[in-house]
């Protein structure tokens, strides 16, 4: 190879290693994007410049693989390669909802909605028509592309429709109160539905539903006549005791079938049920409604038809008053039943009498208690008579009975003296006949025991002298026992030495044997043979 394409090879392979480096650093530096937490990356595609051609996006719609416009997908955190010169890079937020808000998203490409349909179901990123979506953003973090979604965060939104106010948004339901939800979109199962919604926090879509908050248990509603006070405030009263009516139009007023005004105050204690709260939102209205356009209107419409079948003296005493509050309540319960509100009781607190009336009554009253005094006088001047007597008769008794007790005592006590002696002699006679046995059981003790150690020592003696008789008989001889007893009688030390002796030499021998003899003794033996000396010292 010659030195000129040598040059050439060198030459180009440093010229590539050139635009190497130089499209690698392009790539570095030109190309890349960085994004940080918190952030995304939303790219739309120019298309080619010069050579080549693509097909932009259909208008409204997002751009497809390879078409010309806004790609749908995000790109998240991170180190990302798009070069500029095809791609249009924009860093954007994420969306965050924070507590205590909801988001309302409203997608801005694709399809129209249906003429049947009211909101956008699906997700952000997976949706087909334009319009408000169903779901709402609950609190967080979320990536979202603002090319094609716009995110309005509510907290609490109130609506007022007619006697109630709407909520939707944040809702918050307390203890104590239930959720009537009214559904907005077309084609809903109602438009209030049947289940309500126990407390708690829900996240409402406003365009799709709204609800109101209704307070269930019972309440108390008043009709109460207005009196008149003084500056301290205090109920004024006339010279009978009675409060001084303000407004004769006040409280339950009505004429009573002989002519007098009346005047009541009135207590009911009503209240709403959770089933029944979708009847009264659906119906009436909210609480404040009931009490305004039911209760309160009924209380008096029913007292006054009612109380004017009465006379005024029978709305103030005697069982007429009572039928009159036990007919009103039936009545009353009935009609709130109808419209599905629970009643748990009725009570007329006060009926106010006429003057003229309670005069009239009062001063039969008088007459009646003075009356009625005057008996209680009598029976209790012969009630008295009677309980004198009765304690004379107590002490009468008391005393017999004490003399009486007296008496007892004596004879008890000189009944238990002659017991007393009675036992105390048949006691000594008994103890002189156990004593005279008991002499006679130790006289014939002593004989026996004489007996007894005389026979015992005649049985020794004859046992002592049977026994010699039998070692006698044992030995054949009474010599050979006597030897017996004499050898059993030597000490065990003994030492016995047979020596040999001749006739007449017996001593002369035992001198030869040497040693001092303490005892000495010969025995001579019957065979012949010389006779043995035993010596012991």
């Amino acid at each position: 190879m010659s030195r000129t394409s040598k040059d050439v090879i060198r030459y180009g392979v440093v010229g590539a290693f050139a635009l190497l480096l130089l499209a690698v650093g392009f790539h570095w530096t030109i190309n890349r994007i960085y994004v940080n937490e918190g952030h995304s990356l939303l790219l739309r595609y120019k298309g080619p410049l010069i050579f080549g051609s693509r097909d932009p996006a259909k208008p409204g719609f997002w751009a497809e693989e390879g078409q010309i416009g806004v790609l749908a997908k995000l790109r998240g955190p991170g180190r990302h390669f798009y070069c500029p010169i095809w791609w249009e890079r924009t860093i954007v937020d994420d969306r965050v909802i924070k507590p205590g808000e909801v988001g309302l998203v409203t997608c801005m490409l694709g399809d129209d909605l249906p003429s049947d349909k009211f909101l956008v179901d699906g997700d952000i990123g997976d949706t087909k028509f334009k319009g408000i979506l169903r779901k709402v953003l609950h609190p967080g973090r979320y990536r979202i592309n603002p090319y094609g979604y716009k995110v309005e965060t509510v907290q609490l939104q109130t609506f007022t429709s007619g006697n109630s106010e709407k909520k939707a948004g944040w809702v918050e339901i307390p203890t104590g109160y239930v959720g009537v939800v009214t559904n907005l979109a077309a084609g809903a199962e109602a438009a209030v539905a049947e289940k309500v919604l126990p407390p708690g926090i829900y996240p409402i879509n406003g365009r799709e539903q709204n609800i109101d908050i209704v307070e269930i248990g019972y309440r108390h509603s008043t009709v109460q006549v207005a009196v008149q006070r003084d500056r301290n405030g205090d109920v004024m009263v006339d010279e009978n005791g009675e409060p001084i009516i303000a407004d004769e139009e006040s409280g339950i007023a009505f004429p009573s079938s002989d002519g007098f005004s009346m005047h009541i105050d009135y207590t009911a204690i009503w209240g709403l049920m959770p089933d029944q709260a979708p009847h009264a939102i659906r119906t009436i209205g909210n609480v404040d409604a009931i009490e305004q356009k039911i209760v309160l209107p009924q209380i008096n419409s029913i007292l006054r038809n009612h109380g004017s079948q009465y006379k005024a003296v029978q709305l103030l005493v005697g069982n007429d008053r009572e039928k009159y509050q036990t007919a009103s309540l039936d009545e009353f319960r009935k009609v709130l039943d109808a419209k599905q509100i629970t009643l748990l009781d009725g009570l007329i607190r006060h009926v106010y009498i006429p003057e003229q009336v309670r005069k009239h009554i009062q001063t039969a009253f008088i007459a009646d208690e003075l009356t009625l005094t005057r008996q209680q006088e009598q029976l209790t001047a012969t009630e008295e008579g009677q309980l004198r007597e009765a304690e004379e008769n107590v002490l009468l008794a008391s005393k017999t009975v004490e003399v009486d007790t007296l008496k007892q005592v004596a004879g008890k006590i000189a009944e238990g003296n002659r017991t007393a002696e009675g036992t105390r002699a048949e006691t000594e006679k008994l103890v002189a006949a156990i004593q005279k046995e008991t002499a006679i059981l130790k006289a014939n003790a002593v004989k026996i025991l004489g007996k007894a150690e005389n026979k015992g020592k005649l049985m020794i003696e004859e046992a002592n002298a049977d026994r010699f008789r039998l070692a006698v008989e044992a030995f054949g001889t009474p010599q050979a026992y006597n030897s017996w007893i004499f050898a059993t009688g030597l000490p065990d030390d003994i030492k016995l030495q047979l020596l040999y002796a001749g006739q007449g030499t017996l001593w002369t021998d035992m001198s030869k044997a040497g040693g001092n003899f303490g005892i000495r003794a010969t025995i001579s033996l019957d065979n012949g043979a010389p006779p043995s000396k035993t010596t012991k010292k």
